[in-house]
């Protein structure tokens, strides 16, 4: 079947009007830490609405010169009471946290903590994604729309390079790595892992059930594949990481979603821009291997 081939804001109006509503947040900042000669900020978003999103923000001295910068989204795993807390304290599926290596690489890093997670789990997620669909909004909405308030705090934050700003995350993290991405052209390059796959695919198959209720976007599936959504990225440079025997990147809903990425950069002369890490043995986790690789893409194209 041919779907049509949506614009940004046709997308963005499936997401509900959630998607903006954490636009022009104001930033409070709770407290400051040293991590070696750089600081780390406790912050907290309060958005018009009333909500307090806490986020963590890890940045050089005031002194030094504008740096480039990771927008960290963090993983779901069933794992509630962990949010941005992964960026510090890694998880399992990863091989350490990366907050060590993107500093070392001399980034900046964002990490503003999702709704239902962490110190935000007052609401649960399947309260949330029901009220939001009632309400002719979705929760994957509200969380892209805080992830964008994230990258309007780097955009024009005075020691963040704004033409230097990457996605990364695993997982739930890696789909908004790619998601945001896909949707605000101020990102130059997103590395997701262990989460591409066809949606349609992924039905037919039933794995699409092991995915949390945040990631319900009505009418998704009949107007835009995975693959052709990701590809709104292109010219941009982007990195796919996954393993063939990971339950969310099955082997047939993988390839169908890699066909049509390739076919969107392809079709702009942008293909130098895409990259691929497979690993066939490989599943919902990240290994040594795919921790280098993230690491080198980054340092080359950031």
């Amino acid at each position: 079947m041919t779907l049509p081939h949506l614009t940004r804001t046709e997308i963005i109006q499936r997401l509900g009007p959630s998607f903006g509503a954490a636009h022009g947040a104001r930033v409070e900042c709770v407290s400051r830490t040293g991590v070696g000669p750089w600081q780390s900020d406790d912050l907290v978003f309060h958005t018009q609405s009333g909500a307090e999103i806490p986020a963590t923000f890890v940045h050089p001295p005031a002194d030094t010169a504008p740096v480039p910068a990771v927008l960290y989204c963090h993983a779901h795993g069933a794992n509630y009471p962990v949010g941005r807390t992964e960026l510090t304290d890694g998880r399992k599926a990863l091989v350490g946290p990366y907050l060590g290596d993107l500093i070392r690489l001399g980034y900046a890093v964002l990490c503003v903590e999702m709704p239902c997670f962490g110190a935000r789990q007052d609401l649960d997620e399947s309260t949330l994604a029901k009220a939001a669909l009632w309400r002719g909004d979705t929760l994957f909405g509200q969380m892209l729309g805080e992830l964008l308030m994230g990258l309007d705090f780097l955009s024009d934050h005075p020691q963040i390079d704004p033409a230097r700003i990457a996605t990364l995350g695993l997982s739930m993290g890696g789909t908004h790595a790619w998601w945001l991405a896909a949707l605000d052209p101020r990102i130059k390059a997103a590395a997701s892992l262990c989460c591409l796959a066809d949606l349609a695919r992924l039905i037919e198959s039933g794995a699409h059930d092991g995915h949390g209720q945040y990631m319900t976007v009505p009418g998704l599936v009949a107007t835009i594949s995975t693959g052709r959504l990701a590809g709104l990225t292109a010219p941009r440079a982007q990195l796919v990481c996954v393993g063939l025997q990971d339950w969310s990147t099955p082997k047939p809903a993988f390839e169908q979603a890699r066909v049509d990425l390739e076919a969107s950069y392809a079709a702009i002369g942008a293909s130098d821009a895409l990259e691929f890490f497979v690993d066939p043995d490989l599943g919902h986790e990240e290994t040594p291997q795919m921790r280098a690789y993230v690491l080198d893409f980054l340092t080359r194209r950031l």
